[in-house]
Order: structure tokens, then C-alpha cells, then sequence
């Protein structure tokens, strides 16, 4: 990749250069060594410890200024404390210490207040994906054990007849719900902390008084494996709030590549906004977005569901400066045919993690938001979020890459059979360390052995590092394909069909074969007005490609690739569309 820049002096120094003039004593992102479950493992000394103290500070910091905003409703970061603080004295009135408490709603000003009304009572916060069904959802309660569950109108509907196989479920709190309760456990949250535009009428009242540490136990969060039952990846607060210090840093590390001093913060800066498209209840909406907006005194800008329109009028009614998530919300922000129509010049950042994305996309975004840089980070529910961090000209320097690990955290590239270290360069799985990584698994001893060594997550991922410490994801492992004994990485041949300009989203998978094993198939979603055919398809991927990994077959998807929650595209339902032979074109 080209390293030629505006700035003729960039990069000023090394990664290891600026990481260790921003990690040094007396330095913002200061760090120092603890032992955490026998570990010795380097912290941010500066963090908040747990999110009483990120709560009070923000407070303090920020009162009048607006920290949510949905549709109508809006909340001060004063009126978001009286909410929380009325919800931690309820919980307080019915539990201790340590308990479940389930979060099931969609995006909405009541989630965060939630989180932190359990989080600061020392209650283990356990979000639940708000796409699961009935079933699903009754596996999380009961497998967690969540004795309170805060739900939204839609989720009550769909765990109503579930209530009676959940034992440990004393109690439900219900929001925006105008229907007659369906149980006698189930009451109106509003009765607690009225509607959202009243938060600021709440009385003042004292934080309860519970004793809390940076390693105890916080959240639960369930993994979101395509297969098999999810497991749920029990964190801390320190884990969570890594988050907070590992934007900053990375931040402040992009100036110091410039040749520039990072600038130092103040409650005086003018008011950052974020459009949040992707949802609290995975580590990246609540660990990589929420919590650090807090720490920064920023906005939250929500949205029932994604909407690209809908996602330009707020950007600019609201000034939005940074949006994103997958890598689809910034295709689609950028191929929208009435973009031109909206002010979009507030935006100063579109970042985006969960899922691969395209090398082509870091040159359109620069393209079509000149304001805007691109950015990009990798991690996993176990890493808490942010693991690596990559964006501006580093990412546009290496587009392939996710970046180099946060100062805290280090990454290593281990054969697959776990026996060896591998050398820079090569193909391995990728493992990970740092005060990020999560305790383990909710009640699974055995998973937890298999999964975390010495302090170490292994990720699942194959990667390969280079010299200055960048991560290249290669792909799954599960994913990878191997085509008569030829590996073929998916992410290598997925990011050739979108460099073609009508390709605006794409997918490759494994199509059983009696005497190769697997072949690669592909499917695609064309831009608006855009065409193609097959044959195209495959003649641009074997003009870059070598023969055994062009795709055998490519179907032609009429919208966007079907996803969990999280951003993954769901591999294991477009294998079935090849099983079937039935193309949704």
C-alpha cells in the first residue's frame, strides 16, 4: 500500500514510540501493573473504577448538557443520574449484591438508565439480545439466572408464556406498555421513573451504598455465535471501562503520528454527537460506545432501527460527528442515491467493527465525507469491545489491517493446534491479553478451560501481525475453507467482489463437494441501479485471484445480507439458499 500523504512528515514516529509517550507516568493514559486472578497484567492506571464513579463524574461534569436523545424524547446527563439512582434504590429494596438482572429492550433513553441502576448497586447487568425469540430469551434468564428483568413492550410479548420456566425470576419491569400486565411479577417501569422527558422532576437523591471494586463481577453478556448455544461471557468493571481509555488513547495516538500534540480535553469543548445504529446489548454499543460518550460528556443519538434516510436527517438536525458500526451502514450512507440532498458535513468520523469490511470502503469514505475519517477496530465479546484500534491515516495507509492492540492489551499468533508461537508474518489463530479480557463463561468450566489460557483468550480468529504490531484478521477459522487440501480464506476473496463497483455487499462459503471436500460459493448484493452477472463476477475475482479460490457459483441477494444482531452475516443460512438451489434474486 501507497504511504503517501498530505502531511509529508507522517507517520512522525512509531506506534511503539507514541504509545509509550502517552502511556508514560504522569501521562493521561498512564499505565501501572497488577495482579488480577493470579495474572500480573498492565491496567490504565487513570480509569474510573466502576461505573459509580464514572456516573457521579459525569454527573458533575456535564449536568445540563443532553446525553440521550430518541425520536421525542431527550435526557439531560442530570435528568440520566436521577433516572438511574431511582432505579438502583428499587433493585436495592429487592436484592443484593451479585444478582442477575436482565436488560431486554431495544435501543431506547431507558436501557442506559437501567444499566447503570443495577450496574451501581453491584447487581451483575446481564443484557439479552433483543432479536431472540420467545425460547431463546427463556434460555437466557434461566441459564443467567436473572432474579429482575427490565423489558421493552415487544419483549414482554415475547417471554410472556416463557415466565412460568424461569424460577428464578421474582420480578419484571415493563416500559412503554399500555396493555393490562399478563402477570402478577410484571410492573410499569414508569411507575418508578415516570416517562423520559420528566426524568429532571425525579428527586435528588444519594447514591446507595454499596462497596464495590474494579474486579468484581458486572455484566454478563451472551456471546453471538452463528452455532450452537450462546454462552454467557461474565466481565467486570474493569473490563468494561478499558473501553473508556483505550478511544482516548487511540485517539490522541493519531496526532502524535501527525507530528502533532494530542489536545488536552476539557468540559469547555463544544458537545460531540454520535448516531448509535448498532445495540447497547452488544459490547460494542454499551462497552465501545456508551460508556466512553458518558466518560466524554458527548450525545447519544438513537434510532428504533436502522434507516439510511432517516440516519442523514439526524445527522444533520443533530450535527452528528461520527456514525457507523458495520461496515454496511457506511456502504449504504455512501451509495444512497438522495445523500446530496442532506448536510453531512458535520461528520468527523465513520468507524465501524463486527464484521470484515472492504479495503475499497476506507478510499470511500474519504471520497464522499472529506470532513470524515475512517475508523475501525477488532474485538469480541470476551475482549469487552476494543481490543485494536485503527483509523485515520493509519487506516488509510493499511485498509487491510485492524490495527495495532491498544498500549494495555497484547496480541499473539499461535499455531491452530496451540502448541507454538508463531513468527511475524505467518497465519495462526489469533490470542489475546490485557485487563480487557473477560472472567470466563457464566456456569461453564469447561468452555472457560478451553477458551482462556494464562490469561489468554483465544479468539478464534486467524490473523498475522506485522512488524509494528498491525493485525490482519484472515478470517474464522470455522469459516476458512479448504478446497482439495487449499486453504481459502473468505475475507481475502470477499473483499475482491466489493472492489467491483456494482458489489455492495458480498459473502463467501463452503458448497459441499464429493471429491474436493468444499468449493467456494458466493453471494451478492448489487448496488442500487447497478448490474452484473456471474460470469462477470467470476472473471474479476480470477483476474486477482488464483483459480482454486474463484467462487464456483455466485448468487445474487435482493437486499442486505442477512445478519445477527452484532453485525455478522449469518454464513449458516446462506449455506442452505446453495443446499436448496433456491436464489433470492
Amino acid at each position: 500500500m501507497s504511504q503517501t500523504t498530505s502531511n509529508p512528515k507522517w507517520p512522525a514516529m512509531s506506534i511503539a514510540q507514541a504509545h509509550a509517550r502517552l502511556t508514560a507516568p504522569g501521562a493521561p493514559f498512564e499505565m501501572e501493573e497488577k495482579t488480577i486472578r493470579g495474572i500480573k497484567t498492565r491496567v490504565w492506571k487513570n480509569q474510573p473504577p466502576t461505573l459509580r464513579e464514572l456516573l457521579v463524574a459525569a454527573r458533575a461534569a456535564y449536568g445540563p448538557r443532553e446525553f440521550l436523545v430518541y425520536e421525542n424524547d431527550r435526557a439531560t446527563y442530570d435528568s440520566f443520574a436521577r433516572a438511574a439512582v431511582a432505579i438502583a434504590h428499587e433493585l436495592r429494596n429487592q436484592g443484593k449484591k451479585g444478582d442477575r438482572v436482565a436488560l431486554i429492550m431495544r435501543n431506547l433513553p431507558e436501557w442506559p438508565a437501567v444499566f447503570y441502576g443495577a450496574g451501581i448497586i453491584g447487581a451483575i447487568v446481564t443484557p439479552l439480545n433483543a432479536w431472540w425469540t420467545g425460547p431463546e430469551l427463556e434460555y437466557g434468564l434461566v441459564d443467567s439466572g436473572a432474579k429482575v428483568a427490565f423489558v421493552d413492550a415487544e419483549r414482554l410479548e415475547r417471554i410472556a408464556e416463557h415466565l412460568v420456566n424461569c424460577p428464578d425470576l421474582k420480578r419484571v419491569y415493563v416500559i412503554r406498555y399500555s396493555d393490562e400486565l399478563p402477570s402478577p411479577i410484571v410492573a410499569r417501569l414508569e411507575d418508578v421513573i415516570g416517562p423520559v422527558n420528566e426524568w429532571s422532576r425525579l428527586p435528588d437523591r444519594p447514591l446507595p451504598d454499596v462497596p464495590l471494586e474494579p474486579d468484581d463481577d458486572a455484566t454478563i453478556l451472551y456471546t453471538s455465535g452463528t452455532t450452537g448455544k450462546p454462552k454467557g461471557a461474565l466481565g467486570t468493571y474493569r473490563n468494561m471501562l478499558s473501553n473508556i481509555m483505550a478511544s482516548g488513547c487511540s485517539a490522541a495516538r493519531n496526532f502524535l503520528r501527525r507530528g502533532e500534540a494530542p489536545p488536552t480535553p476539557s468540559p469547555n469543548d463544544p458537545q460531540r454527537c454520535s448516531l448509535l445504529s448498532v445495540p447497547f446489548f452488544h459490547a460494542t454499543g454499551c462497552f465501545a460506545v456508551m460508556n466512553p460518550t458518558l466518560a466524554a460528556g458527548a450525545k447519544i443519538v438513537l434510532m428504533r432501527k436502522w434507516d439510511p434516510e432517516l440516519a442523514m436527517q439526524l445527522i444533520e438536525r443533530e450535527k452528528i460527528n461520527s456514525a457507523g458500526g458495520v461496515p454496511t451502514i457506511a456502504w449504504q450512507l455512501i451509495e444512497h442515491p438522495n445523500r446530496h440532498k442532506y448536510d453531512l458535513s458535520s461528520l468527523e468520523s465513520v468507524a465501524y467493527g463486527g464484521a470484515p469490511s472492504a479495503p475499497e470502503l476506507v478510499r470511500k469514505i474519504r471520497e464522499t465525507f472529506p470532513n470524515s475519517f475512517p475508523g475501525q477496530g477488532w474485538g469480541m465479546t470476551e475482549t469487552s469491545a476494543t481490543c485494536t484500534s485503527h483509523s485515520a491515516e493509519d487506516y488509510e495507509h493499511r485498509p487491510d489491517s485492524c490495527g495495532p492492540a491498544v498500549p494495555v492489551c497484547d496480541l499473539k499468533i499461535v499455531s491452530v493446534d496451540g502448541t507454538r508461537e508463531l513468527p511475524l508474518g505467518e497465519v495462526g489463530e489469533l490470542w489475546a491479553s490485557g485487563p480487557n479480557i473477560v472472567k470466563g463463561y457464566w456456569n461453564k468450566p469447561k468452555e472457560t478451560a478451553d477458551t482462556f489460557v494464562d490469561g489468554w483468550v483465544k479468539t478464534g480468529d486467524l490473523a498475522r501481525l506485522d512488524e509494528e504490531g498491525f493485525c490482519y484478521i484472515i478470517d474464522r477459522a470455522k469459516d476458512m475453507l479448504i478446497r482439495g487440501g487449499e486453504n481459502i480464506y473468505c475475507v481475502e476473496v470477499e473483499n475482491v467482489l466489493y472492489e467491483h463497483p456494482a458489489v455492495m455487499d458480498a459473502a463467501l462459503v463452503a458448497i459441499p463437494h464429493h471429491t474436493l471436500g468444499e468449493e467456494p460459493g458466493a453471494v451478492v448484493h448489487l448496488k442500487p441501479g447497478m448490474h452484473t452477472t456471474e460470469g462477470e463476477l467470476r472473471a474479476f475475482v480470477a483476474g486477482k485471484l488464483a483459480a482454486f479460490k474463484v467462487p464456483v457459483k455466485v448468487l445474487f441477494w435482493p437486499e442486505t445480507l442477512p445478519r445477527n444482531a452484532n453485525g455478522k452475516i449469518l454464513k449458516t443460512e446462506l449455506k442452505k439458499i446453495f443446499a436448496s438451489g433456491q436464489e433470492r434474486g
